[in-house]
């Protein structure tokens, strides 16, 4: 059946201290959900803060943005983590993000890892089983984005939790359905129109082209832009324009 709607999120409260990255206000007039860095990988306080108030304020739901404890390496560092450790880590940044939440009206609705966390947990079905535990953990009905046709969709899926496949619509993908990594050639895509072209096509389910020259086709519940893509505002409206041209309306997942 053709999917009528579609959410579309982006990496934000991303800057740090007199450091800024992305566009964020801007992004919120477009997106519908709003991945908020928990000052692990990127975001101090204050700049947590304003980024859940303007995105209540703009009804686009929360998720919290998790990753490993790496500051210097923006949070794109691997790093080995117990069990243990990692579900400390991820309660210890949804409890920060669900405050500040709290205080402007709103509710953390769910989690995704960011950067090396993000592209661990595709494979390694342990760290996948640390976060659905963790996830489980802090209760409320917590959703879970994670990366489209990986490992960890059945794993979390099996620790009970609302599992919501992601697709990258700015990214390149490797014939296996992962990303492509960023130090390589063409693992980013700023060109607006090949993004727009992409997001549509993965929310129609139809083939995009892989970087081995192949194609590939996901079944996605939410789309990405990162906000610190080059251009990643003309890229988030185009692709929004693209699915609205394409009958596919731009809505929240909850």
């Amino acid at each position: 059946m053709p999917r009528t709607s579609i959410d579309l999120n982006s990496d934000m409260g991303e800057a740090y201290g007199a450091w800024r990255m992305g566009p964020d206000g801007e992004l919120l007039e477009l997106v519908t959900s709003a991945n908020v860095a928990c000052g692990f990988h990127a975001g101090d306080p204050l700049t947590i803060d304003r980024t859940v108030a303007a995105a209540c304020a703009r009804g686009v739901a929360v998720g919290a943005h998790v990753s490993y404890p790496d500051l210097v390496g923006f949070g794109r560092r691997h790093l080995a983590v117990g069990h243990d450790e990692l579900v400390a880590d991820v309660l210890y940044q949804i409890g920060a993000l669900d405050a500040f939440c709290r205080r402007h009206g709103g509710a953390v609705s769910y989690v995704k890892a960011h950067g090396a966390l993000y592209n661990d947990l595709a494979d390694d079905t342990a760290l996948a089983g640390a976060l659905g535990d963790a996830i489980g953990a802090y209760g409320g009905g917590l959703a879970v984005l994670t990366l489209a046709g990986s490992r960890s969709v059945d794993v979390l899926r099996r620790a009970g939790l609302h599992v919501l496949q992601e697709g990258f619509a700015d990214r390149a993908y490797t014939p296996d359905g992962r990303l492509v990594p960023r130090r390589l050639p063409g693992a980013v895509i700023v060109d607006p129109a090949v993004v727009a072209d992409r997001g549509r096509r993965l929310a129609a389910g139809e083939p995009i082209a892989d970087h081995g020259g192949g194609e590939l086709v996901l079944e996605v519940d939410s789309l990405c832009v990162h906000s610190d893509t080059p251009g990643a505002l003309e890229l988030a409206v185009a692709l929004r324009q693209a699915l609205e041209d394409a009958g596919v309306a731009v809505a929240r997942f909850r």
